[in-house]
């Protein structure tokens, strides 16, 4: 599904991602780890064209998509979820999510799926998303990006500033995506509980370089979470 060789990315003279190779597969949740200031957001950046990258090659589906601008990423099946969740305050939950229909006919409603995995964004329809909780915008957010209908799910440490009750739905959401083996996800995470709960595969990054990969289940093996501590 997804396939980044190589990748090399500078701001100015600043060498930020350094030969960054990752490789996901349909039905697979890749957790990428690291410590705050490590790269990680500038890989997904990278990922979804809102930045370029130097040298390297990013494939989705065997297709080249590096030189492509963000929405025509968004159109081949990338679904972004950025750190900080970005919805729009002022529009009404289903304003957001219709937000997320951008890349699809102007006749097209938000899939009933989307109230099936967040029953409360149903009950707020009519709200503001600046009205709502932070873990309830977060749940917007991520179904804001799943309504396009992603082939790759982009996380951006989905975590942050949730209370525990809200990081179990989304937990339970993203286990239940990947049950379903048509998509990929891609979770940038801090939280080690929750990376490794949900983690087919792991990588972590170190000054802009993935310094130790592996299987989700060998992570305590692995001395992943020593890492992140160091």
């Amino acid at each position: 599904m997804l396939n980044m060789e190589a990748v090399n990315q500078y701001y100015g003279g600043s060498h930020i991602l350094r030969n960054v190779s990752l490789q996901l597969e349909k039905g697979q949740v890749l957790t990428l780890l690291g410590r705050n200031g490590v790269g990680k957001t500038t890989l997904l950046k990278s990922l979804m064209g809102l930045v370029p990258i130097r040298s390297g090659s990013i494939s989705l589906n065997g297709r080249r998509i590096d030189t492509l601008r963000p929405d025509a990423r968004a159109r081949l099946g990338l679904g972004y979820v950025p750190q900080g969740r970005e919805i729009f305050p002022r529009l009404t939950v289903e304003e957001n999510l219709r937000m997320g229909l951008a890349t699809k006919p102007g006749s097209s409603r938000v899939p009933e799926a989307s109230f099936e995995l967040f029953p409360v964004l149903k009950q707020m329809l009519r709200r503001r998303g600046g009205d709502l909780s932070g873990g309830q915008q977060q749940q917007l957010a991520i179904a804001r990006a799943l309504a396009a209908g992603p082939q790759l799910l982009v996380l951006d440490e989905p975590t942050e500033g949730i209370q525990p009750s809200i990081i179990k739905d989304i937990e339970r959401v993203i286990r239940m995506l990947a049950a379903r083996g048509d998509m990929a996800i891609l979770l940038v995470e801090q939280y080690y509980d929750f990376a490794k709960s949900l983690a087919d595969r792991y990588a972590v990054m170190s000054r802009g370089e993935i310094i130790r990969a592996g299987r989700g289940p060998d992570m305590d093996a692995d001395g992943v979470r020593e890492l992140l501590a160091v």
